[in-house]
Parts: C-alpha cells; sequence; structure tokens
C-alpha cells in the first residue's frame, strides 16, 4: 500500500483535497466509528446517528466507484472492520489514533494523508500518531472553506479589535458576492436591521416545512446500534430525518431556496412555540459533514435574489452567516487555539444546571428550546444565543460546561465552529474578542421575539417577588455583578445608565433574588444527581 487516505466523520466531501492523486491501484481510504469520539462530550444520540450514518454511505459511495475502503463499524457490543477480510483483528481499540496505529502495524502504508481535522485536539492525536507508529503524515489543506488559515492571519494581522463586519466586506469583495462595479448591491453591506421582526400575537404566516429524509436500511441500523450501545445519552432518535448523503443536502438545499428563503430574513430572529423550523435551512450539519459545499449555497442564494425569488436583504442576511460568520468563526478557531477553550473573562464558575439534560424547567422559553434540541438535535441561532446561551451566560456557568454541552447535543456541532459561538459570542468567556459586548437581555426580549411568555407562570417585566422571571432577575443581576468591567465598553453605557436607576434596596432586592434562584437550580441539580447515581 502506497498511501493511506485518512477520513474523518465530518470530511465527507466527494472532491476533498485528500483524493488529489489518488491511484486506486495502491492506495486506500481509512475511516473508523470509534466509541471515544462519542464520549469526548456526553454525545445526543441524533449527533451520533447523524455522523455514522453520514460515514457509512460516504464509505458506500467510495467502494462504488472501485476504491478499497477500510472501514472499522460499531456494533451493538464491539466493532468490526470491513475490507480486511481477516476475522477477529482491531475490534478493540478505545481511540481513533490506537485504530490507526494498530492497523498500520497489520498493513504497512508508506504514508498517511489526510485534510486538515476540524478539532485541535484530533489533530495533535493523529500527528502525534504518525510519529508512535513511525509512518509519515501529509496534512492537506482544506479547500472545502472559502478563507484559508494564511488568508485570515493576513486579515487579523495588526488589528486592534477582529470585528467579522470587516472580514466579511473583505469576504464579499474577493468572491464578488452580492457586488455589482466593486460596490455592494443595494448600496449598503448589512441589511440586518431589516431581519429581526417578530410574529405579534397571530403567530407565523404559512410555512413549508424542510422536507424530511426517512432513514434507509444503513440509517436504521446505525439508529439500533445507537439506541443499544449509546441508550443512556440524551436526546432522541424517533424523528430523525437527516440528510445524510451528499444527494440529500443538495436537494435540502433546493428546497430552502425555493419554500422559505424569501420569508427567512423578516423573521430569522422570531421564535415560536413547537415550531422548531419556520424559515430555516437546516443545512448547517450536511455543511459542517462536507456533504455540502457552502460556495454551492451562497451562490444558490444569490441566483435567488437576482431572479427575484428571494429580497435582498433576506438573501444578504443569510449569505452573511455562511460568508461571515462560518468563515470568521474558523478563523479565530485556529488563530487562538489551544488556549481559546481556556478562557473565562467574566469567571464563571457555577455548573451547567441538570435540567439543560432534560428540559425539565417551569420556565417555558427554555423547556421548549431544550425539549426541542434534545428531539431534533437543532435549535436556531436565537434559541441557542438568546434563550439557552443567555440564561447560561446570566447564571454564571463555567464556560467550558456550557461548550461541551453545545457540542453533545447539535447535530451540526463540530469544534471549530462550535467553540468560538458558544465560548465567545454566547458566553463573552474571551472577554470581547468575537463579540463586541455581552449579548445579555431581560425576559422583555423572548417575550418579543416569541410567544413563550404567554404560557409561562413567570412575568417577564418583574425581576423580584414570586412571578419574577429569572432571565429579568439574572440580567440586572448580572450587570450589578460585572458592574465596573462592563464600563470599560461604550457599547453598554445605555445599559449601564439603566441600572444607575436603581436605589440601594431595589439592588439588594435583586442580589438576593439572584442567590435563591440559583440555590433552587443547584438544589434541583444535587437532588437528580444524586438519584442518577445512587
Amino acid at each position: 500500500m502506497r498511501n493511506l487516505i485518512i477520513i474523518l466523520g465530518d470530511q465527507l466531501n466527494a472532491d476533498s483535497g485528500a483524493f488529489d492523486g489518488f491511484d486506486p491501484k495502491c492506495d486506500a481510504v481509512w475511516m473508523a466509528e470509534v466509541e471515544q469520539e462519542s464520549l469526548k462530550v456526553w454525545s445526543s444520540k441524533q449527533r451520533i446517528t447523524v455522523f455514522l450514518s453520514a460515514m457509512r454511505h460516504f464509505a458506500g459511495e467510495l467502494r462504488s466507484k472501485g476504491w478499497n475502503v477500510f472501514y472499522r463499524e460499531l456494533t451493538d457490543t464491539g466493532a468490526k472492520w470491513q475490507g480486511l477480510g481477516l476475522v477477529g483483528m482491531l475490534d478493540h481499540e478505545e481511540t481513533l489514533a490506537a485504530a490507526l496505529c494498530e492497523f498500520t502495524k497489520r498493513l504497512r502504508p508508506e504514508r498517511w494523508i489526510i485534510v486538515e481535522p476540524g478539532e485541535w485536539g484530533v489533530r495533535s492525536e493523529i500527528n502525534e500518531a504518525s510519529i508512535q507508529a513511525g509512518v509519515p503524515l501529509e496534512n492537506r489543506e482544506d479547500h472545502h472553506f472559502l478563507c484559508s488559515h494564511a488568508e485570515f492571519e493576513t486579515h487579523a494581522n495588526g488589528r486592534k479589535q477582529l470585528r467579522m463586519e470587516f472580514f466579511y466586506r473583505e469576504m464579499r469583495q474577493r468572491h464578488g458576492v452580492l457586488m455589482e462595479g466593486g460596490k455592494p448591491v443595494g448600496g449598503i453591506w448589512n441589511f440586518d436591521s431589516e431581519n429581526r421582526k417578530s410574529f405579534g400575537k397571530e403567530g407565523p404566516p404559512l410555512h413549508f416545512p424542510p422536507c424530511r429524509f426517512e432513514p434507509d436500511s444503513i440509517t436504521r441500523e446505525v439508529m439500533t446500534m445507537v439506541s443499544a450501545r449509546f441508550g443512556t445519552h440524551p436526546g432522541e432518535i424517533v424523528e430523525f430525518d437527516w440528510p445524510v448523503t451528499a444527494q440529500d443536502a443538495n436537494r435540502a438545499l433546493d428546497d430552502f431556496i425555493v419554500h422559505r428563503l424569501s420569508e427567512f430574513g423578516d423573521w430569522q430572529d422570531a421564535m415560536w412555540t413547537l415550531e422548531p423550523w419556520l424559515f430555516h435551512s437546516r443545512l448547517s450539519a450536511a455543511m459542517n459533514l462536507k456533504l455540502l459545499n457552502p460556495l454551492r449555497v451562497i451562490e444558490a442564494a444569490e441566483r435567488a435574489w437576482r431572479s427575484g425569488v428571494a429580497p435582498l436583504a433576506g438573501v444578504e442576511g443569510f449569505i452573511r452567516q455562511i460568508l461571515g460568520w462560518r468563515e470568521y468563526v474558523r478563523g479565530i478557531y485556529w488563530l487562538k487555539m489551544p488556549s481559546y477553550v481556556e478562557l473565562n473573562a467574566l469567571g464563571a464558575e457555577h455548573s451547567l444546571p441538570i435540567f439543560y439534560w432534560s428540559g425539565e424547567t417551569e420556565m417555558v422559553c427554555l423547556r421548549d428550546s431544550l425539549e426541542q434540541t434534545l428531539r431534533l438535535g437543532y435549535a436556531h441561532h436565537i434559541q441557542r444565543l438568546m434563550v439557552t446561551g443567555l440564561y447560561a451566560l446570566m447564571f454564571g456557568v463555567n464556560p467550558r460546561e456550557v461548550h461541551q454541552w453545545y457540542l453533545a447535543v447539535y447535530v451540526d456541532a463540530v469544534e471549530w465552529v462550535e467553540l468560538p459561538n458558544t465560548l465567545g459570542m454566547s458566553q463573552y468567556a474571551d472577554g470581547g474578542l468575537m463579540a463586541s459586548k455581552p449579548y445579555i437581555a431581560t425576559g422583555k426580549y423572548i417575550q418579543r421575539m416569541s410567544n413563550y411568555c404567554s404560557g409561562c407562570r413567570f412575568d417577564p417585566a418583574q425581576s423580584t417577588g414570586a412571578s419574577a422571571c429569572p432571565f429579568t432577575t439574572l440580567y440586572w443581576d448580572f450587570l450589578l455583578r460585572h458592574e465596573s468591567v462592563l464600563r470599560l465598553n461604550p457599547r453598554m453605557s445605555m445599559q449601564l445608565k439603566n441600572l444607575a436607576r436603581l436605589d440601594e434596596a431595589k439592588r439588594d432586592a435583586i442580589r438576593f433574588q439572584a442567590i435563591q434562584h440559583r440555590a433552587g437550580v443547584a438544589c434541583k441539580a444535587d437532588k437528580r444527581g444524586q438519584k442518577a447515581s445512587g
């Protein structure tokens, strides 16, 4: 064997640079399902199923080309290798590196080839395994992305502050997206102010739900294995219907462009009880597994505007999420790792409330968002930022615990994209590198953007008392706890002026209410933890 091509679970693109120069006569592909990858964080059943089903489908596609694919498959009780023809070997490795090294001892490839992993730890693990196995390793650049590490470093070099907006403008110009005559179409770069509407009392307009992808025999086999082997993990897979092939991912893109993009911009920040999808694309998992090329997504959205299918404001907002935020957070991740994951600028040290794993809470907004997350492996960006993330930030949860939860429960979670969004954007643990200010709000924001509060016993207008909304209490408590630090941020001046209007009696009442709320949550967590361990 000349080259062993290592394909990871989030590298499922047939045009991967790992296959450049591939010769089926002397090269082979190596893929492995390893239990430890699902145990680094307590991965949900939905997330495990998405990754493993997509991997198995991709391996089958490569074999259909006549390529030699060595594939380690988890079973209910152990593991088996496809492509070896040797019974009983290599079924006991606990890590990706161990599986790779043991395989290499048996079949002795001359070289390993891999596209750069999307996780710092996996990259280090593979590099160390190469040294241990005594096999040269060739790391290739990931051409799935539209901004290389070198290009992002050039953008970042010499800047006192990094801001996504300026990066996004550079990307628009570099790739000629929504540009005319060297200027942004419509005369401005950003239509964000037009994309913040709420539904009002009448609720969301009629809309097409995303197309569903019924599990085929491969996916059903994975679901059976996951239920048996990872049955104690969080979440459900009864409603599993994610696209797990490139063909289905492209069909999902077409469905979004035709049925929901035209309304996406208006309602992208809105929330509604028991309406998980609304006008969102549901494409992030397919893109992060590399079943779907982001440039194709961007081009499809731009064509929709140019052909009159969708308005400019909504198309720009959608493209900004992909060409702007998606590329930006990847740049931040690789620029700042490995120390980035340790940041905790606000000194938050509380444990993650146990109800994040069950959805069992009286707060309707959290209950709906959490139950939806555990059932579907999905929540849209405002549910993540301004419900689950907002509560954790104001509660004071250790940001690393929040990061591990997000990485565990969402089907689109790969560390390069999840970590900066969670630790930086949501939790402000990097002190303002990702976001120019902490994203904090009272329960009134949630009331304005959803119908959650209408069915909740808590009053978002109240910060103290029996009916006080925990979001509102924790908002004012957050400002009180971090007032000295926040005064250094000019974008917080209005909120701090409002804080200054509170007299000492009101401040003390808020502090006491916040202490009581945290104590109540911690007590429930202790009881559930004792029951689970007992």
